[in-house]
């Protein structure tokens, strides 16, 4: 694989035209984090204003999560059919065309439809932002380039907090239709930015279309001869398809025959697609106002101040992360993130226990609990939020990238779904403490899996993934061949 080769000629700093492209792949996210963060305090309005119950509260929530598994599981096969820029222009309006449901429904059921649509839009941007990205990447910046998706889904759910903070002092039956119409914006911006972005090269040489690919790379790269090299590398790990081929026959070799190693890489992508949304994060920014509402807060300025500041602790922590996951590694910052969600979880479960059961609500419990929240949040965007994205994108084989990206991000949604539809009930059976407290559990068991199941994928190429998830048998025979090769040398 050229490893040294690999390392000596990847740049240490940025192209321009990478970072834009970049940029523009990864804004599909900010659609769902808008989505999430206008959606804790638009869900509180509607259910006033509509008079809805608890549990329509969370099918509302909830459909958009459940729904965007229809847009993740179509997500792959699309994208090697259409090419991944057009799957972009496709998730954004899908997206458009729900939010203008939303914004002018004047039911719950029609709103519940504008849902429905938003989240096959969803569905297709979570898959295709960072898939994209790491496409366009080199190995020494992928970390960071990847890790945008999540940015922007933090600087969208800001965005959001923001928006229900100054519309929630107009009448009840404007407000809320101007927070979810508004989403329709953002949508329009991404769908024409994809004018001026690239094609992914390794979908181009899977598709055969070699010379576009080099010079879609000699954009990309610092330097003539790091295209010639990364053309080289992603050449001789896609093995060229013809012009027509559609990702026919990658499920099989997903799910059907898979070798160890990609037996193992899909383990570990669901794994952490799975633990993404089973830590709780998109159920505790949505229900956040519920929570706080519970606990004696009830003002709605202070409801929704509340959630501006735990998307400020949020966004400030991811672009942290973002910074520096190039430096330390992906293990180690998801470690960091897992332990220390369990802990907040757990001081979270204490706090609300404490004032659910207190006349008082003592000032130094909602103080605790503000800053557990802060803290999960915040935890949360240094290790899974951003490093889900990351290493989803980048541990599969060319062939098998899009759809095996699509296949684990599927299950993130399908979890996140049935998390956001039952969060409350399950609450109201065992309280917003007792439910923070199981989340706690759950990180803790998330710890564990990442400690054994994950390999380090800092520094090394897309076309270099497969040789992290062989046995420590293969591995060690490997090295043993390169240090005989080393001292024939």
């Amino acid at each position: 694989m050229e490893n040294g080769n690999a390392k000596q000629t990847s740049p240490t700093r940025l192209n321009t035209f990478t970072v834009v492209s970049a940029l523009l792949g990864s804004a599909t996210s900010i659609l769902l984090g808008y989505d999430i963060g206008v959606m804790s305090g638009a869900a509180l309005l509607i259910r006033e204003n509509l008079k809805i119950s608890a549990v329509q509260e969370e099918v509302l929530v909830g459909t958009l999560n459940v729904f965007s598994l229809i847009g993740s599981l179509a997500s792959g096969k699309t994208s090697d059919y259409i090419g991944r820029r057009y799957t972009i222009v496709l998730s954004s309006v899908t997206f458009l065309v729900g939010a203008i449901l939303m914004g002018l429904g004047p039911s719950f059921a029609f709103i519940l439809c504008g849902r429905m649509v938003a989240g096959i839009g969803v569905g297709y941007a979570l898959m295709i932002a960072p898939l994209y990205t790491a496409e366009l990447s080199p190995a020494m910046t992928r970390g960071f380039l990847t890790s945008l998706p999540e940015v922007f889904i933090t600087v969208g759910i800001l965005l959001g907090y923001i928006v229900n903070y100054f519309l929630s002092s107009l009448p009840q039956h404007i407000s809320w239709r101007l927070m979810l119409g508004l989403a329709a914006l953002p949508a329009i911006a991404i769908a024409l930015g994809v004018i001026a972005m690239p094609e992914s090269p390794r979908w181009l040489v899977m598709k055969g279309r070699i010379p576009h690919a080099k010079r879609v790379l000699l954009r990309i790269s610092t330097t003539p001869e790091e295209a010639e090299l990364r053309l080289h590398q992603i050449t001789k790990a896609a093995d060229p398809g013809p012009e027509n081929w559609r990702g026919q026959g990658v499920w099989k070799e997903l799910l059907v025959r898979p070798t160890g190693p990609i037996r193992r890489m899909l383990v570990t992508a669901v794994g952490i697609n799975f633990f993404m949304q089973a830590s709780g994060n998109d159920a505790v920014i949505y229900y956040c106002p519920e929570v706080f509402k519970a606990a004696g807060i009830h003002r709605k300025k202070q409801l929704f101040g509340v959630n501006v500041i735990m998307g400020i602790a949020k966004s400030s922590f991811v672009l942290l992360s973002a910074l520096y996951l190039d430096r330390f590694g992906r293990r180690p910052l998801l470690l960091l993130g897992t332990t220390g969600m369990a802990l907040s979880l757990s001081a979270l479960g204490l706090g609300s226990m404490i004032l659910q059961h207190s006349t008082s609500k003592p000032l130094w419990a909602v103080v605790l609990s503000i800053v557990a929240v802060c803290a999960d949040v915040s935890f949360f965007s240094v290790g899974l939020g951003p490093i889900t994205w990351v290493y989803s994108s980048e541990i599969f084989p060319s062939r098998l990238r899009a759809q095996g990206s699509s296949l684990a991000i599927s299950v993130n949604r399908l979890v996140s779904g049935v998390v956001s539809m039952t969060f409350l009930s399950i609450s109201d059976k065992i309280t917003f403490g007792g439910m923070f407290f199981v989340l706690a559990g759950i990180m803790v068991l998330a710890t564990a899996f990442f400690y054994v199941f994950m390999p380090e994928t800092k520094g090394k190429t897309l076309e270099e993934m497969e040789t992290l998830f062989e046995d420590n048998k293969n591995n060690t025979e490997r090295n043993r061949v390169k240090e005989t090769d080393m001292d024939v040398a």
